[in-house]
């Protein structure tokens, strides 16, 4: 278990407050879409190929938040264990996974205490998905959890925000349209920041309080090298998928040959996929 300094707790508690204010708000929301929206839907046709079979499989998905990507990999087949260190997430998850009629085990506890909380070299898959790794101030311990609670020869598979998508701000010149620019630091390993959000990232009211919350930029260059330190072949190189227009919608992967992508060329990586398998005998 990782003990932080009581500056970094403070932030931390003030994460998990605003993310138990936030989980009544993303439950009801149209961009959830729970009960109305197919689970499979919030994953990209490359991530299934890269998770590969998962009947029967042991999968834990860290940061779980509402479990709806959770769901899917219940639906493929997985015995699945959902850990978010939100009380209210956990509890709201229990129930959309209930209703759904699907058997998952969800547990309440930090990412740092992953291993306490679920046992060590348990599980074939740990999975950890989009916009996740930002609420996490050491990237080094998270590496090393990850590589005690998977079995030798599973895998840690990481989707995540590209750090260059997040350092981008929108833009919008007089008789031009809106357009993206550099606007917030791209450079990870830095002091947390501190936002305060009137609303989140989904449609519905304003969180009645605890609106305060603090993020850790990490560079893939970071996220590489913890996995690395933590024992992970460091051959395991993301993989960017690239995003298209300035309208905000279109993105794929590059093409295997590194020509052109959906006939467009390519603006910048949107997000990035990451598989690092256990090597046998690392503990």
């Amino acid at each position: 278990m990782v003990v932080f300094g009581e500056d970094v707790q403070a932030k931390i508690r003030a994460n998990n407050r605003n993310w138990d204010a936030r989980a009544p708000i993303h439950v009801r929301s149209r961009f959830y879409g729970i009960g109305d929206r197919d689970p499979m839907s919030w994953f990209a046709p490359f991530e299934w190929r890269d998770l590969g079979r998962l009947d029967g499989r042991e999968v834990v998905h860290l940061q779980c938040h509402l479990g709806v990507e959770t769901m899917a990999f219940a639906l493929k087949g997985a015995r699945v264990t959902g850990l978010d260190f939100s009380c209210v997430c956990v509890r709201e998850a229990q129930r959309v996974a209930r209703e759904a009629g699907l058997t998952i085990d969800y547990v309440h506890a930090d990412v740092y205490g992953a291993v306490e909380a679920l046992g060590a070299e348990r599980f074939d898959i740990v999975y950890t998905g989009k916009g996740a790794l930002c609420y996490l101030p050491d990237l080094t311990a998270w590496a090393q959890t990850t590589a005690r609670l998977l079995k030798p020869g599973g895998f840690l598979y990481l989707v995540e925000f590209h750090p260059l998508l997040n350092a981008l701000g929108p833009i919008q010149r007089p008789g031009e349209t809106r357009d993206l620019v550099i606007r917030h630091d791209y450079l990870g390993g830095r002091r947390a920041v501190e936002r305060d959000s009137t609303h989140t990232y989904t449609d519905g009211p304003a969180p009645a309080s605890d609106t305060l919350h603090y993020e850790w930029p990490h560079g893939v260059g970071e996220v590489v090298a913890a996995l690395a330190e933590a024992g992970f072949p460091s051959d395991a190189l993301p993989r960017p998928v690239f995003y298209l227009g300035s309208d905000g919608r279109r993105w794929c992967e590059p093409s295997m040959g590194g020509g052109r992508c959906c006939q467009v060329n390519p603006r910048f990586p949107l997000i990035y996929g990451l598989k690092a398998t256990k090597p046998t005998g690392l503990k």
